[in-house]
């Protein structure tokens, strides 16, 4: 039987097979051409929206502090602390008072120093330095505002008030202090840390915290509701400036030092 003849394959030419693999290269250096280029415009458009809302926030505060240092008392601040203070619900009370007791000392004192030590257990030595300046600059800014500003705190008469405090009311101190420390034990969790149970538990708990801070106050009666918007405000200005002083001061002094270790359970 006569052997039949398989097909031969058909050889491409050379001048494509060389031309393939250019125009492959080509291709591939355009498109890091293009990103390359692309880069640059939008770190430049991220930065001014940065400088955008910073520039925002301190106007909304530069406003704030203006018409509460020139008017007595906002209508609205006790229409909002009546409107949070009749909700008769036992778990939220009991919730609110204990969110504002953890701003208090001794307890926010060897709360926060535990916090600090820990991170420097760990060996994170410019995360706790850092932390350290976010409690005591939040803690030296909240009493030279309310300093300058000396407004009286929300009046007996007028709301139910928990404890009769001696110092003044505008911004609200726990707020702050909420928002710059415990704002940046959020963003230190976030950014070492992998997704993981254990980041997601600090995450929440921490973030929590500052979000329920500000009703808090208000529930208690230790605060009006403009005396906690001027904290956020403030508050996150001060966490901006702590967050920019920690990517500032982390490549320069700390960055031969360990970072926390990543947990292998995912969420």
């Amino acid at each position: 039987m006569p052997v039949k003849k398989g097909k031969k394959p058909v050889a491409k030419p050379v001048v494509k097979l060389v031309a393939e693999p250019v125009t492959k290269i080509k291709k591939g250096a355009h498109k890091a051409a293009r990103a390359a280029t692309e880069t640059a415009p939008v770190r430049r458009y991220r930065a001014v929206m940065f400088l955008v809302l910073l520039l925002i926030i301190a106007a909304a505060f530069g406003v704030l502090t203006f018409l509460v240092k020139t008017t007595p008392s906002f209508p609205l601040d006790l229409r909002i602390t009546l409107g949070i203070q009749s909700i008769n619900i036992p778990v939220f009370g009991g919730l609110m008072t204990a969110v504002s007791w953890l701003g208090f000392s001794p307890q926010s004192v060897i709360l926060t120093a535990l916090i600090i030590l820990l991170i420097l257990g760990l060996g994170l030595q410019w995360e706790a330095l850092v932390a350290l300046i976010a409690a005591l600059f939040s803690i030296g800014l909240n009493v030279l505002v309310k300093d300058l500003i000396q407004r009286p705190r929300p009046a007996a008469a007028l709301v139910h008030v928990l404890a009769t405090l001696s110092d003044y009311s505008f911004p609200s101190g726990h707020v702050m202090f909420y928002t710059g420390f415990y704002g940046f034990i959020v963003f230190l969790s976030f950014t070492l840390l992998k997704p993981s149970l254990k980041r997601t538990l600090l995450l929440v708990f921490f973030g929590l915290l500052v979000l329920l801070i500000g009703v808090s106050r208000i529930y208690v009666g230790e605060h009006w509701a403009s005396d906690v918007l001027g904290a956020y405000l403030l508050g996150t200005l001060t966490l901006i400036g702590i967050i920019e002083l920690y990517r500032w001061g982390k490549p320069r002094f700390f960055v031969h030092q360990p970072v926390a270790k990543a947990e292998t359970s995912k969420v």
